[in-house]
């Protein structure tokens, strides 16, 4: 248990105080209803009436920070540009242009690629996927030097943003490609990943999942992922525990050296679905010093039914090509774009912007505005009727405001809290270092 590894390092903190596309194991996973609400919810952009001024300023004044930005999936599409206006029509909520009307600072940009077989081969493909998006985001700051500017620590992000710059944070969605490869785990810190979670929609050889139809397989973390976990302790990255299982969650936050994240999540109190987190765990998480960050995934919010056609062409898309992990690429690629010609004939049912601030203020009443952050899983299925892309964030903050949070609040809910998080990190593994000579 990597807890025993660091005894005296345990923080408790009182609750005051691929080519392979995502969005094609998505479909797959859940039977089409992530991606197909992502997809619907791309039908058309709402965005409310305008912003009051003073709504507007202290908008801008906040740090306004994102945990779970899927946009590496479009950063290595051949031609496709950040730096170009785009729609979520195309399969896009985020680029600059609508970084900037948004507010939205910059985040943490998610390494993903997607699970396959459980064995050394797949593992290797998927590394050289993960090696790929981990250059696409590092390159949004060495290609575009005057608008995003890469971040290693929490202290860089404020400075990034005074100058104007866009925040790029890195992330792993899945260590899966990691796997046995401790060597790669130090690469990647290397390159300035500082967040990481060990599993996605099916367990694999670090951890169970909380979606896989099969059930637990190790009861939380294998041996293999606690050694990983505890070695991402060492090099200060930040633990997220989003799609893992309950019992992942709860070891989680039993051993690891300093408080977890979850990414991108809900309320299961809301929404009884095995992605979401119940009360008792929020709690648990606030008390530990975590954070959670809230998804936007309509999936995730609210039943969703397909009509019987909907229902009826999903499954016959499935039965043609098969489970994700079966797919080569080039069979990936024509799934989504299958899916979304699917989706254009039988949209799917949507969650709308009232769904989202329903899941926010129940986890903001149950674990506090210090412990709770925005992780709306842009370009990876996220995105509600009302809030479609990143332009539409300044929402929130309007909504927060009268519901009667503070300007205090909003800045920790829209990264201070997040921040904090890696800080601890950093400083954790800061403290491990010996003390240099005099």
């Amino acid at each position: 248990m990597f807890r025993s590894m660091f005894p005296s390092r345990r923080r408790h903190l009182n609750t005051t105080a691929l080519t392979s596309r995502k969005s094609a194991l998505i479909g797959a996973a859940l039977g089409g209803l992530l991606l197909a609400a992502g997809g619907a919810a791309s039908a058309q952009t709402t965005h409310d009436a305008p912003l009051s001024p003073e709504v507007h300023a202290l908008h801008e004044r906040l740090l306004v920070l994102d945990t779970h930005l899927d946009t590496p999936i479009n950063l290595v599409k051949p031609g496709w540009s950040i730096l170009d206006r785009h729609t979520v029509e195309e399969g896009s909520q985020v680029d600059y242009p609508r970084m900037v009307e948004g507010g939205l600072d910059g985040g943490w940009w998610a390494v993903y690629s997607s699970q396959g077989p459980l064995t050394p081969e797949a593992t290797a493909a998927s590394l050289v996927i993960a090696q790929e998006r981990i250059r696409a985001i590092r390159a949004l700051a060495t290609d575009h030097p005057d608008k995003f500017g890469l971040a290693l620590k929490a202290a860089d992000a404020a400075p990034i943003a005074a100058a104007g710059k866009r925040v790029v944070f890195i992330s792993m969605e899945n260590a899966y490609p990691l796997t046995g490869r401790p060597d790669q785990v130090q690469a990647f810190y290397d390159q300035g990943l500082r967040m990481i979670s060990l599993v996605h929609f099916a367990n694999n050889e670090l951890a169970d999942s909380a979606t896989d139809p099969a059930g637990p397989r190790w009861h939380g973390l294998s041996p293999a992922g606690r050694r990983m976990a505890a070695q991402a302790n060492q090099l200060g990255m930040v633990l997220d525990a989003s799609h893992a299982s309950d019992e992942v969650f709860d070891q989680l936050i039993a051993y690891s050296a300093t408080p977890i994240i979850l990414s991108h999540s809900g309320a299961r109190d809301i929404y009884d679905h095995a992605r979401n987190i119940n009360d008792e765990r929020l709690r648990r998480l606030a008390a530990s010093g975590g954070v959670i960050q809230v998804n936007a995934l309509g999936a995730y919010l609210k039943a969703l039914p397909d009509t019987p056609e909907r229902a009826a062409a999903l499954a016959a898309l499935r039965t043609e090509f098969g489970a994700p992990a079966d797919r080569t690429p080039a069979q990936s690629t024509a799934y989504v774009e299958r899916l979304r010609a699917l989706n254009r004939v039988h949209p799917a049912t949507q969650a709308d912007f009232e769904d989202y601030i329903l899941h926010l203020l129940h986890i903001l009443a149950v674990a506090g505005p210090r412990h709770v952050g925005i992780g709306a899983d842009w370009d990876g299925g996220g995105g509600v009727t009302g809030m479609n892309d990143v332009a539409a964030l300044p929402r929130i903050t309007e909504r927060l405001l009268a519901e009667g949070y503070s300007e205090t609040d909003l800045a920790a809910i829209w990264s201070g809290n997040a921040l904090r998080l890696l800080k601890q990190a950093e400083d954790y593994a800061a403290s491990l270092k010996p003390a240099p000579r005099r």
